[in-house]
């Protein structure tokens, strides 16, 4: 039934002409942006985290308690959605409820990464172990395979991912440098970010 459900919106949203560049995704039900995820289309990404990412970090910061870790949380859940909007089921709940539940789950499981550490070693924490010739070189092909992933990313996504990482600009200055909203710069980060994963997780 989901399926078939998200099918229709597609087509409704087929009806309308394709969202330019410059936005128009405001026009859109949460569901229709949700189909529009599933196409591939960030800028509806985009849309659903200026509408929804408030609440997702109300829910992460809940759990977690920790401002910095409810931001990745958030985040996490916004690139789930990315991955999984093709088997949404409106049915089930609202995509605002759907959003909530994916931000639940990541600040759960961002607790249990901390419960791990906490109890590791204090000597498995605090000494770095020297790095071998055979792990230089592996870290080396790490290196390289990162790059050449980054080289098969849509230029919109790779722009951001560069400037961010290497050039050091906070999201907020992302949008300045490139002339877009800063959901868009949030939306083409978590797509990056997903198809690197994929990528990476191929050459692996």
């Amino acid at each position: 039934m989901s399926v078939g459900f998200l099918d229709s919106q597609r087509v409704r949203v087929a009806e309308h002409e394709r969202t330019p560049r410059g936005g128009g995704y405001g026009r859109f039900g949460d569901v229709e942006l949700v189909a529009l995820v599933a196409r591939g289309e960030d800028g509806a990404l985009g849309e659903l985290y200026d509408r929804h990412s408030r609440l997702a970090y109300g829910v992460a910061v809940r759990v977690l308690r920790d401002p910095t870790l409810a931001e990745d949380a958030m985040q996490d859940a916004f690139l789930q959605l990315w991955r999984s909007a093709c088997r949404f089921a409106p049915e089930r709940s609202s995509v605002r409820s759907w959003i909530a539940m994916l931000a639940h789950r990541r600040a759960i499981d961002g607790v249990r990464r901390e419960e791990r550490q906490r109890r590791l070693p204090d000597d498995q924490e605090q000494v770095p172990p020297e790095v071998s010739a055979d792990e230089a070189a592996e870290l080396g092909q790490e290196r390289r395979r990162v790059i050449e992933a980054l080289s098969l990313l849509p230029a919109e996504q790779r722009a951001v991912l560069e400037l961010a990482y290497y050039g050091g600009l906070t999201q907020g200055g992302l949008a300045d440098h490139l002339g877009v909203p800063v959901g868009t710069v949030k939306s083409r980060t978590f797509a990056g970010l997903a198809r690197m994963r994929e990528l990476l997780a191929d050459a692996a």
